[in-house]
């Protein structure tokens, strides 16, 4: 499983690397009440790491609680 993931960051990693460098003109973005011009590749890079850290929260397993809870039998 650990190996299955490395090869997903490998991709994952290699797609961006040639996504980029196509991809360097400023872009106006508007956000809330700002604009802010920026290289389309920044705006990119953002999306692309506000969406892995969201679907990290999402997907990350609750711990285990270490306490056991004691059920008695009437």
């Amino acid at each position: 499983m650990k190996k299955v993931r490395i090869v997903q960051v490998i991709i994952i990693l290699l797609i961006a690397l040639i996504v980029s460098p196509q991809n360097t003109e400023a872009v106006e973005t508007r956000f809330l009440l700002t604009t802010v011009t920026m290289p389309r590749e920044l705006l990119l890079l953002l999306t692309f790491t506000l969406g892995l850290v969201a679907a990290s929260a999402i997907l990350r397993k609750p711990a285990k609680s270490k306490e056991k809870v004691n059920v008695e039998h009437s």
